[in-house]
């Protein structure tokens, strides 16, 4: 069984070190050390602890690797050897899979494969990542590189939270919407029932929907469940077609308020990946290549795709982008200026960081909107039913006064 060993020494310039080390063999770590000739001043077993492995506590996330990504750079930058640098980053993760992986990284890297070979054997770094890694390797920049890629992820997981808040704001108060209306038809409703088969006599139309709605929600809830779990299923299977997902993508970007911080956010995303990538030295052709599978869009991502195919036919960036209709003529003008001008890169980028702002103003446009048509909802359903269950009342109390 693998053990994991805690290790110190020093490096024959007299730097302190320390790390762990996975193995069976203790040999094979006193090996390991004295291959990259460090004096071993400490070696122990690491004490074994209970871990529960909870599957939302250990993943991976975009900020994981911004922080990481960023650390690399930084140490690069010092002119640390890149084995010390993989090693000393394993040795500070949280996230045991995340150590693993690095871990791996390392020990291929130490073995003769380059850095973006290793990175490319781990679905945690993306295309993009393991391309521009490749890149910064071929041109001697690596740490500039592992800067723009800290930099692209930090703005990426920004971009993701503020799309993400926008999405859950109206998902939550539907939410809260349909519970309330659900638990007044279950459990209050009823209550109003007896008491009018007391009463007698012909109720109003809306009471007598709603106490239909009351009853079939009670007697039949388990056929209503059935309709939405098929529905859920048939949506997910619609969408995961290349027809289905560019219908549904489409009608998301038409949605008043909501497709607009959806089409910016897309922009955004697609602007900094693309300039990110050329500024970094990754081929034209291979960026938007990179950048269509990154979109999250279908109908941006034809678009891209049709870019790409433009300009392996020598033609421009531009044109292709107009005609798909997803992008605005600001951003297709300022991208075609930056062809003609040579500054692509930076063009892109001053769209992404425009554009960024606009997903905060479209947000913020998003919650004014949607917080009180949410509340004339609520209202409307709420205050529909207790009118509804309050009419016979009246009628009853006219037909006492007339009495």
């Amino acid at each position: 069984m693998a053990t994991t060993f805690i290790w110190k020494g020093r490096s024959p310039n007299g730097e302190i070190l320390s790390g762990e080390y996975v193995t069976d063999n203790k040999q094979e770590l006193v090996g390991y050390l004295r291959k990259r000739k460090i004096i071993i001043t400490s070696l122990k077993e690491k004490s074994r602890q209970i871990n529960i492995a909870l599957p939302f506590g250990n993943k991976i996330t975009v900020k994981d690797l911004g922080v990481f990504t960023r650390q690399f750079a930084t140490m690069i930058n010092a002119g640390l050897p890149m084995v010390q640098c993989l090693d000393i980053l394993a040795s500070q993760l949280d996230k045991d899979s995340f150590r693993k992986i690095v871990a791996t990284v390392m020990a291929d890297v130490e073995g003769g494969t380059t850095l973006a070979e290793a990175l490319g054997k781990h679905k945690t770094f993306s295309q993009l990542y393991v391309n521009m890694v490749e890149a910064g390797e071929a041109g001697g920049i690596l740490d500039q590189i592992l800067g723009r890629l800290a930099q692209y992820l930090e703005k990426a997981e920004a971009l993701a939270r503020k799309v993400k808040s926008a999405m859950m704001y109206p998902a939550v108060v539907f939410f809260v919407a349909i519970a309330a209306t659900v638990f007044m038809l279950m459990f209050i409703i009823p209550t109003f029932a007896k008491m009018f088969t007391d009463f007698g006599g012909d109720l109003p139309l809306p009471t007598k929907v709603v106490l239909a709605l009351s009853n079939f929600l009670r007697s039949k809830w388990w056929l209503l469940a059935i309709i939405i779990s098929g529905a859920v299923v048939a949506f997910k299977r619609f969408y995961v077609t290349d027809a289905g997902k560019s219908k549904i993508d489409m009608l998301v970007l038409k949605v008043p308020v909501l497709g607009q911080v959806i089409r910016k956010a897309a922009i955004a995303r697609f602007t900094r990946t693309l300039g990110t990538l050329i500024s970094s030295g990754v081929p034209i052709l291979n960026g938007l290549d990179i950048t269509a599978r990154t979109a999250g869009n279908k109908v941006v991502e034809k678009a891209i795709y049709a870019t790409r195919e433009s300009i392996s036919q020598g033609n421009t960036i531009a044109e292709p982008l107009r005609q798909s209709g997803v992008f605005p003529p600001m951003v297709t003008q300022m991208i075609g200026v930056g062809e003609q001008t040579g500054a692509l890169d930076e063009m892109l980028e001053k769209i992404a960081n425009f554009y960024d702002d606009e997903v905060d103003t479209a947000v913020e446009t998003l919650t004014s909107v949607i917080e009180p048509v949410m509340i004339v909802v609520m209202g409307v359903l709420v205050g529909g039913m207790l009118i509804a269950m309050y009419l016979p009342m009246f009628k009853l109390i006219n037909v006492i006064s007339g009495g």
